[in-house]
């Protein structure tokens, strides 16, 4: 059974949440691993309930998935266990030994920073400060907090010990491709690198072993805080549109523009993304709300899909119509690409 890479394809806010619950619940991995930190949150609407994640994977939703955390992550131990509680998961999830935690200093730090709330608009949740603590060898690690000894483990080796078995993997990647500290539009940006490779790399496999790279793009773009956006409307015209969103962590309005064919194919490359999800197709297409197979979706929207595969070169596979984990079009089967 393969590996496969969800990766955010523009500036998050994507819908990696809702796409990695869904396989969760239609693949059935063995295990699955969020990378990234606690500036990025994935909502999942399943069962009446909604969940807004920092640290545990969006594949919960599937209760046989072991949930593990990358060892290139970086977690806030109060938000860790107030969202073990609430997932109920303890006794299937695990953090690795050298997994980074973010301190209450790392906080203040940047929230005293005129640059970061200022002109970059960082979410302020430390990441920063604790990313150059880890580049100078002085950030304290999950292996040096004995509250979390009986969630410790050793990610890699478990990850590959899978995989060695033939059991179906997920790597849950967060934010989105240009926020990437090096492929992004630094200075506005995150700081990691927020590519497919960079997640594998952040869990300990290596390049070989992946087999699949979904890319997940929302139907319009959105961007939280400062810097470029191709195409943005005014909040007024967003709203008009339906495309008026606040972020998931910070509760900050995002800024939006149309659907952009050049990052989009741009995303593709830098990925190596095998296939396409696209999220929110319910937006553009009122009347596709809730649809869960191909042949049902507005014509319209059909012809805007299969736009979106012309330009990039890449099959859409799987569909968003609405907010639940289930609203989704699965066109795997029929494109021959199911696991």
């Amino acid at each position: 059974m393969p590996l496969g890479i969800v990766v955010g394809g523009f500036f998050g806010d994507e819908g990696k949440g809702k796409i990695a619950a869904y396989l969760a619940l239609k693949d059935k991995p063995a295990a699955a691993v969020r990378c990234g930190a606690v500036n990025a949150g994935h909502t999942v609407v399943y069962n009446g309930r909604v969940w807004k994640l920092r640290v545990v994977p969006s594949f919960f939703v599937n209760p046989s998935t072991r949930l593990m955390v990358a060892p290139g992550a970086l977690v806030r131990l109060d938000v860790l266990f107030r969202e073990v509680e609430e997932t109920g998961v303890r006794g299937r999830f695990l953090v690795d030994a050298n997994t980074g935690v973010i301190e209450d200093r790392h906080v203040e730090e940047e929230r005293r920073s005129a640059h970061l709330s200022g002109r970059i608009g960082s979410t302020l949740q430390g990441v920063g400060a604790a990313m150059a603590d880890r580049v100078l060898r002085k950030l304290k690690l999950a292996r040096d907090y004995p509250e979390l000894r009986g969630m410790l483990g050793d990610v890699a080796l478990e990850v590959n010990e899978a995989l060695d078995r033939g059991e179906l993997v997920y790597i849950e990647g967060t934010q989105g491709t240009f926020l990437s500290l090096y492929h992004g539009t630094y200075p506005y940006v995150t700081s990691r690198d927020t590519t497919a490779s960079a997640f594998a790399s952040e869990v300990g496999v290596g390049p070989r072993r992946v087999d699949e790279v979904i890319v997940v793009f929302k139907s319009y773009v959105t961007r939280v805080g400062g810097g470029p956006l191709p195409g943005e409307i005014p909040p007024k015209e967003a709203e008009r549109r339906g495309w008026l969103e606040r972020a998931s962590v910070t509760g900050r309005l995002r800024r939006a523009a149309p659907f952009n064919f050049d990052l989009a194919r741009r995303a593709v490359m830098l990925n190596s993304a095998s296939q396409a999800a696209v999220t929110k197709l319910d937006i553009l297409f009122p009347e596709a709300r809730g649809v869960r197979e191909w042949e049902r979706l507005p014509r319209e929207a059909r012809a805007w899909v299969e736009e979106v595969e012309s330009q990039l070169g890449i099959p859409v596979t799987l569909i968003g119509t609405g907010e639940g984990a289930f609203d989704v079009v699965d066109r795997r089967r029929d494109l021959g690409l199911e696991w």
